[in-house]
């Protein structure tokens, strides 16, 4: 049996990072990158795919008695209170030098308690058992690029057997056992070890050092630090790319085939993720974004793509893992995302969103933005008409979806204000005015039913879609236009599942072309708290708001769905975009710091 999705804490050190069952174990590493092969894949297959477990002896399958990050960091206390004793087992990863350490600190609480350690290193994903050695008192595992040193205290005596590294150990009140786990190129020597002692100090120093620097003092204050630091965590620090999620294939319905890669970085998070950090206080994560963002999507805006590799890389080829049995049995297991490769008209208002936003928000300014935007601007005069498949990268056809036509608008209202606010930037503002009022009077034309008062998800459709909740937050229609409220109520209405929001209806024939179903999606649930603040209904906002908030784990982590018939997480997890809508409804319900 699979620990439930919520059953998972996270560490990292802003490169990659680990997920940490509540029984003490491992179930997934990818090294030396978010999107680099497991080591540690027992998520997604079984124990002989890859774990580490460290916990009390006879606790096998059990879980902690209590666990807890430190507050404000990414410092993972789990503790076990046994007859013989307690016992915590501290995990993090420090920030990397040159290559990345997990670091496990045992330390007993009370009387003595015997400790059990099982390692078994797997690599590119479950499928490669590396040759396993002895160097200079360290256990060291290789195969093919990648090498593992696993360091302890030279008292405990660490064994191999089953293909595996184990250890066994007793600690008392007071007393410390240390393990580090190190990855390196197998061609290269092995990095410097770290202290461990020295690196849980540094970290907890470091993440509350960051943490402080958070402007919001409103209701659920732990809950927004909670998601900035996961979104911190998301983050790839050599470029600034901020990752969907850390894992692949997490379903939307257990069993089911919804199963994708999210360790990329997409355009449709940019705007959100921008303006949640920077009306949070966290400038040079913000604008170490808009720089990936920019780098990215250089290039011919023809080629202009929904999402991108953690440094820019274009080619994300989708395929299947066929040895791994998939989460809860759900197959198959994609590494890759083959919707790197659909048109989504959206995107470009999204960049464009983003761009006016750190101009207005006096970001650093950079040489040829403006060029950038003119050149997009010019190839979606051309091309605005397309179908597309939208935001939730159907695989069942394109249409003509209302949202991407929304975006489109936005494009072309932000340049205009551009022009208008910044005279000296030029551009062909007549053009732009032009297409600005063409695609609003087309869309108020053709992707509205005035017979139930309401958008609707595509052109001549009765369908729904939740990303019509966004009308008026990127200033499309005013809140109170009548348009927008009846959105809201239909949307509500139709997509409400539970007082949570479906992303569109999943029932008889679908636009995205997949059999099965799917959760609530938390961060559509957010857009409506949003929506239905800014039509005039706060207090009903508010309640929305403290149950999402509510429905993270125990450490305040979301995950990508939720299922509230059988009240579990599922998806990818843990979902920047989930915490994005966390950080930002916040903002928007409590940005002043009342609660009023």
């Amino acid at each position: 049996m699979h620990p439930r999705i919520e059953d998972y804490a996270v560490i990292g050190d802003e490169q990659t990072a680990a997920l940490v069952g509540m029984d003490g174990s491992i179930d997934w590493l990818c090294l030396p990158r978010f999107d680099s092969g497991a080591c540690f894949a027992r998520l997604l297959g079984d124990e002989d795919n890859g774990h580490w477990r460290i916990a009390p002896e006879g606790a096998d399958g059990e879980h902690c008695t209590r666990r807890a990050y430190r507050p404000d960091t990414l410092v993972l206390d789990t503790e076990w209170e046994t007859d013989e004793g307690a016992v915590r087992v501290t995990d993090l990863m420090p920030q990397r030098d040159r290559a990345p350490d997990v670091v496990r600190i045992v330390e007993g609480l009370r009387g003595r308690v015997t400790v059990h350690s099982t390692l078994r290193l797997r690599f590119d994903y479950g499928w490669v058992v590396p040759w396993m050695r002895r160097v200079d008192g360290h256990r060291v595992a290789v195969a093919g690029p990648d090498a593992v040193w696993l360091r302890s205290e030279p008292e405990v005596r660490t064994w191999g057997e089953n293909f595996s590294t184990h250890a066994e150990f007793t600690v008392a009140a007071g007393e410390t056992v240390a393990f580090v786990l190190t990855w390196h190129p197998s061609h290269h020597a092995r990095p410097p070890l770290v202290d461990p002692h020295e690196a849980l100090r540094a970290s907890v120093a470091d993440w509350r050092a960051w943490s402080a620097r958070c402007r919001y003092d409103g209701p659920h204050r732990d809950a927004v630090i909670r998601s900035l630091i996961t979104l911190k965590a998301l983050t790839y620090v050599p470029t600034g790319g901020i990752v969907a999620a850390l894992t692949t294939s997490l379903p939307e319905e257990l069993g089911g085939v919804r199963n994708w890669d999210y360790r990329y970085c997409w355009l449709r998070d940019s705007t959100l993720t921008l303006g949640a950090l920077l009306a949070a206080g966290h400038e040079e994560e913000a604008e170490a974004w808009r720089d990936w963002l920019l780098r990215a999507v250089a290039g011919d805006p023809a080629d202009l793509q929904i999402m991108y590799g953690l440094a820019g890389e274009r080619r994300l080829p989708e395929f299947e893992l066929p040895w791994l049995s998939g989460y809860a049995d759900s197959r198959p297991v994609r590494i890759g995302n083959g919707a790197v490769s659909q048109l989504q008209l959206d995107v470009y208002g999204e960049v464009m969103d983003s761009l006016s936003l750190a101009r207005t928000a006096g970001m650093t300014p950079k040489p040829h933005v403006w060029s950038l935007q003119c050149a997009l601007m010019n190839w979606l005069c051309e091309n605005w008409r397309q179908p597309d498949e939208g935001l939730w990268e159907v695989r069942g056809g394109r249409r003509q979806f209302v949202h991407s036509k929304v975006m489109v608008w936005v494009a072309a209202d932000r340049a205009v204000r551009a022009v208008e606010r910044y005279p000296r930037l030029g551009g062909d503002l007549e053009r732009w005015r032009a297409l600005r009022d063409e695609v609003h009077r087309e869309v108020c034309e053709k992707g509205y039913d005035p017979e139930r008062n309401t958008f609707t998800q595509y052109y001549g459709s009765r369908d729904l879609d939740a990303a019509l909740l966004l009308i008026p937050r990127v200033g499309f229609l005013p809140p109170e236009d009548p348009r927008v409220i009846g959105t809201v109520d239909a949307v509500r209405e139709g997509l409400g599942y539970d007082g949570l929001l479906r992303r569109y209806s999943t029932a008889g024939e679908t636009v995205d072309g997949l059999p099965g179903d799917e959760g609530t999606f938390l961060a559509c649930s957010f857009w409506l708290a949003d929506a239905l603040h800014m039509t005039g209904r706060t207090r009903e906002a508010r309640e929305l708001f403290d149950r999402l908030v509510a429905l993270a784990n125990d450490v305040g982590l979301l995950a990508e769905e939720y299922d509230p018939k059988a009240g579990r997480h599922l998806g990818n997890y843990p979902q920047a975009f989930s915490h994005i809508g966390l950080v930002n409804t916040a903002l928007t319900l409590y940005g002043d710091g009342q609660a009023g």
